[in-house]
């Protein structure tokens, strides 16, 4: 019989169109699914690790459901896969791919140890549509231009989805596991958690189902109705997509079906999938822009970096200006922020404010749902001006004129927003709930008077930009 096979579950919390599942099956050996608590789990922001505990229960249930089982252990991976093996006898250890500078250099010391001890130690596709190193210029570089990036691949040939397993073949004794709940991964949203939870339906049968409801829906306006907060435009895929619950091929796979179908939106809904794949290809080969400014000539740009009391204010969402603040709450509540709304919380921050993208980024990687590294580091970089962005210097959001656009009749803003309303809805007061006590804030409060004009702060932005622009 063949040995067993160890899966090393990481971003991929899914059965259907898994390459690593897939080939660790037609070995025809046991398969032991393994998630391992690592410095990379420990390290996670609070909403990012309730999003992972409420995903990895679906998971187990989904395995169960396949006759397998999810084995949870902590430590260093290297220690834990070894340990494994010797345990259960396995001759190969399988995993999916991440891009990050830490799991690369991690998952390069992890394959080329197993090697060593004689396993069969693979990786494979299926976090992104285009592995980052495929994707070249003709001059054979990297891409900086999101355009002629998303020209490059909309042709290119993306092979089927996956089917799922109808089962999974399970060994014939279970090593032991440690208990999810025992990890307490969602203990740092405190008063949040309840709250949070509640607007997040985990699992990958859940993902699919929303990504029909889409397709169905959605896709044909999504285009004309995306931008509008207040509205049921968006795909609301993000977070499945953050921990794998669904593959970006099954996203384009029903992209391009409903571009086929004639649904004009559908386009629109390709070329976000492809953002998203953008933002990998840059932090694969320029990885700096984790960290720091991917455009090194920003390095001169003198933003403020106190986390002080005005940023408090902003991620209170009590900065005065309603759809900046309304935007703050939603994240605060739901655990993901309308994309429109990203764009323009990031602007106000970075430069009505003049405050440095990173205490931004670091704020939504705690508090994000469907955090992702390398799109949140790109979103800000992008909004700050010191990333990809070909007109940096002239944009400059106004909430006001941005609200009187994409939320005509203030709905989003009174949907999120307690203060000043005789009777709030439910998801104004669930802020409330879930805030920390140490704010000492309540729905009874006044409206916040205005931190920053919008008019003086854009003018000294400008003015900020344009003594970058003359040092260099």
């Amino acid at each position: 019989m063949t040995k067993p096979c160890l899966l090393w579950i990481r971003r991929d919390l899914r059965t259907t169109d898994h390459e690593a599942l897939a080939a660790a099956c037609k070995r025809g050996g046991p398969v032991i699914p393994v998630f391992i608590r690592d410095d990379s789990v420990t390290g996670l922001g609070a909403a990012p690790a309730l999003r992972l505990d409420l995903g990895l229960a679906a998971f187990a249930a989904r395995l169960k459901e396949k006759g397998s089982r999810l084995i949870l252990r902590s430590g260093n991976p290297l220690e834990v896969l070894r340990d494994l093996a010797k345990e259960t006898g396995a001759g190969a250890v399988y995993w999916q791919r991440l891009y990050d500078p830490a799991a690369i250099k991690r998952d390069s010391r992890v394959k080329t140890a197993l090697r060593e001890d004689g396993l069969d130690a693979e990786s494979f596709a299926g976090h992104l549509l285009f592995e980052p190193w495929t994707v070249e210029t003709g001059q054979g570089g990297f891409y900086k231009v999101y355009s002629p990036f998303w020209k490059a691949v909309r042709g290119r040939d993306v092979g089927p989805a996956l089917s799922a397993p109808s089962d999974i073949p399970a060994p014939d004794a279970w090593p032991d596991s440690e208990a999810l709940a025992d990890w307490q991964l969602s203990a740092p949203m405190r008063r949040g958690r309840a709250v949070v939870a509640a607007h997040v339906t985990p699992g990958e049968q859940a993902a699919q189902q929303q990504l029909a409801l889409f397709a169905r829906d959605r896709i044909a306006d999504y285009k004309d109705q995306r931008d509008f907060p207040d509205r049921e435009g968006t795909s609301d895929l993000s977070h499945h997509l953050t921990v794998g619950e669904i593959s970006p091929r099954q996203c384009w796979h029903a992209g391009w079906r409903a571009l086929e179908e004639g649904k004009p939106g559908a386009e629109t809904f390709l070329k976000e999938v492809v953002w998203r794949e953008f933002a990998y290809h840059l932090m694969y080969h320029s990885p700096h822009i984790l960290t720091r400014n991917w455009r090194e000539d920003w390095d001169g740009f003198d933003w403020r970096e106190e986390d002080d009391a005005r940023v408090l204010a902003w991620k209170q969402g009590r900065t005065g200006v309603a759809f900046v603040d309304a935007a703050m709450r939603e994240l605060f509540v739901t655990g993901r922020m309308h994309n429109r709304a990203r764009m323009i919380v990031a602007s106000y921050l970075t430069k009505h404010m003049l405050v440095h993208w990173k205490i931004g980024q670091a704020w939504f990687e705690d508090c994000l749902v469907d955090w992702d590294p390398a799109s949140n580091a790109m979103g800000w970089q992008w909004v700050a001006g010191s990333g990809p962005d070909a007109a940096p210097y002239f944009r400059i959001f106004n909430p006001e004129t941005q609200a009187e656009k994409f939320d005509p009749k203030a709905r989003y803003r009174r949907r999120w927003l307690a203060e000043g309303q005789s009777d709030p809805g439910p998801e104004a007061l669930s802020f409330y709930e879930a805030a920390p006590l140490s704010w000492g804030l309540s729905p009874g409060d006044a409206p916040p008077r205005a931190l920053v004009d919008l008019k003086a702060g854009r003018e000294r932005a400008l003015a900020a930009y344009s003594s970058l622009k003359e040092q260099g």
